[in-house]
């Protein structure tokens, strides 16, 4: 697959498709498939690029050949600052890069096919509404949160396996069955998870939480996942007693 491929966008939505498929794929590289992507960047090979693709595929290649490129080109020499500081600064070194790349790729595409100031202003709110690909390699969205829920002990008072999966069956369930009155306790219970969960981003595509979803909780980097972007399905879930991440599960021990 080549990152040059000729594809043009023509409309503020087409554009925003492009940049999510994009997004995605350079999410996938720097998470769940974090492992390949770190080999690709040998040190010792030439200036090398991150390129996502709209089909939310990722490669690390060589830079395009001719000047000036067909679309704006992603930052140069990722490899070489791999083996010179930490493994997460590198991620989000390259995290910060990928998110400029991708707001020059989508407003090249504005200017090159005459978006007006309308367009070009939905089409930043549009983007604007997705967390960066550096908040979600760091889990910077995710921290906030977990900050702004720390004011109530609701968290310390449940089970870590309660809270750990949460089930679009157990939802269902409980919508299925006759409605019982409720107390004020129970209501505010209700409140405080909808407040602790609803701005959780999934850690593999950067989504937000949702109720009627599986979604699983890493133990060594506490990020949340959608069950389906890491491969895990509820049954599955109920056997493992601590879950790791593939990033935490790829991660060794740097000299």
């Amino acid at each position: 697959m080549d990152a040059r491929t000729q594809y043009n966008p023509r409309t503020v939505e087409e554009v925003f498709r492009d940049f999510k498929g994009r997004r995605a794929g350079l999410i996938k590289a720097l998470t769940t498939d974090v492992e390949e992507f770190y080999n690709q960047c040998d040190p010792e090979k030439e200036n090398l690029c991150l390129y996502g693709f709209p089909s939310e595929q990722w490669e690390v290649n060589l830079p395009a050949e001719e000047v000036p490129p067909e679309l704006p080109e992603p930052v140069l020499g990722i490899n070489f600052a791999r083996d010179g500081m930490q493994e997460k600064d590198w991620l989000s070194l390259v995290a910060v890069h990928s998110d400029a790349w991708l707001l020059a790729i989508a407003f090249y595409f504005g200017a090159r096919f005459g978006f007006d100031k309308a367009d070009r202003k939905r089409l930043f709110n549009m983007i604007n509404d997705l967390p960066t690909i550096f908040e979600v390699v760091t889990g910077t969205a995710k921290k906030e949160v977990k900050e702004k829920s720390s004011v109530s002990n609701h968290s310390g008072s449940k089970s870590k396996s309660s809270s750990k999966v949460q089930r679009a069956s157990e939802t269902q369930g409980r919508q299925s069955k006759a409605p019982q009155p409720k107390d004020e306790e129970e209501l505010m219970d209700e409140q405080d998870e909808e407040d602790e969960h609803g701005d959780t981003l999934c850690g593999a595509c950067g989504e937000n939480y949702g109720t009627d979803e599986f979604w699983i909780c890493c133990d060594i980097c506490e990020k949340w996942f959608h069950g389906k972007c890491v491969k895990i399905t509820p049954a599955r879930a109920e056997h493992i007693k601590q879950y790791k991440c593939p990033s935490c599960s790829n991660k060794r021990a740097r000299p």
